[in-house]
């Protein structure tokens, strides 16, 4: 990383001079490269004489005088950082679509900055994710094949239509949604369930994965609660490979668990699912397949999932 040239550094161009080097001699001797010599000496010399002693006074100098630019007073920047927020994108991902789609450069640390300084500072905290404990929910074995007969290709995430399934409740008898995200592309299907009867999220995950073609539905493997008792029923109805991670051991379904947290940042613990109607979880879920994930690449579920090619633009 390229610093400014130390006091000592200066003494030595002076001395060097005075013994008749040139820049590029000098440059080698310092392990500096010649153009930064060169400026040195043309900034800081006058009528062709180089003296150390004022040279770090005029740097500073022009340092002060040098108007400040930020990376956000670049209007592209500054719209597109606006608008990746308005849509729950995370700083990082902003960032990281601008690099992906030569747009521009920014580091998220910048964007954190920004927001601080703003005068509508709650207003852009608001878009910023909300972290928090998962409920604790008791557990109750479904029927199916344990996880550990998984295949290499699931296990591998080498292909796409390999669902984690979950659920995202609301307080007792206030509903919430089945969860289902796509281990290789984090492609997420929400489906708005009244309950958690177990032929009633059978009936809803069944709907929203028929509107799949066959070539992106191949497995689910869902968390063991009582609610997805019924569904080795999809089995029979759309040919998809069942399986059950063991009691009290989220973390073999991780991508499904990290998107639940995702979906938390739109209904936070203690929401009423009976005042969110299927059309605000769709919105959700578009917004979610539609966000710029690092783990693709800064590519969004929904290119992956659909193979498209990503648009020009942050927006």
């Amino acid at each position: 990383m390229a610093k400014h040239l130390t006091r000592e550094e200066r003494d030595c161009i002076v001395e060097f001079r005075h013994l008749g080097a040139d820049r590029k001699e000098i440059a080698q001797r310092l392990g500096r490269h010649p153009s930064t010599i060169g400026r040195e000496i043309a900034r800081n010399g006058r009528d062709g004489d180089y003296r150390a002693a004022g040279a770090p006074w005029k740097a500073e100098q022009r340092r002060r005088e040098r108007p400040l630019r930020r990376k956000m007073d670049d209007p592209a920047i500054d719209q597109a950082v606006r608008a990746g927020l308005a849509r729950q994108w995370s700083p990082e991902q902003i960032a990281g679509r601008l690099r992906r789609d030569g747009s521009g450069r920014v580091a998220p640390q910048t964007i954190y900055a920004w927001i601080k300084r703003d005068p509508h500072r709650k207003h852009w905290e608001s878009f910023l994710r909300r972290r928090g404990k998962r409920p604790c929910r008791r557990k109750n074995a479904a029927l199916g094949c344990p996880i550990a007969g998984r295949s290499e290709i699931i296990e591998q995430r080498l292909r796409l239509g390999d669902f984690e399934g979950d659920t995202v409740l609301g307080p007792p008898r206030t509903g919430g949604l089945a969860t289902l995200v796509d281990r290789k592309s984090r492609f997420t299907i929400l489906a708005k369930i009244r309950s958690k009867d177990a032929d009633h999220v059978h009936e809803k995950i069944k709907n929203r994965l028929r509107q799949l073609d066959a070539a992106r539905r191949h497995s689910i493997t869902f968390d063991n609660g009582r609610e997805f008792a019924r569904c080795h029923r999809l089995e029979k109805h759309l040919g998809l490979e069942l399986y059950f991670a063991d009691p009290g051991c989220p973390y073999q379904r991780g991508t499904n668990e990290n998107t639940n947290g995702l979906i938390r940042q739109f209904f936070p613990k203690g929401t009423d699912f009976r005042h969110i109607s299927p059309v605000e979880a769709r919105q959700v879920e578009n917004l979610l397949n539609n966000r710029p994930r690092a783990c693709l690449d800064f590519r969004t579920p929904a290119e992956v999932f659909f193979e498209k090619t990503p648009p020009t633009g942050c927006d």
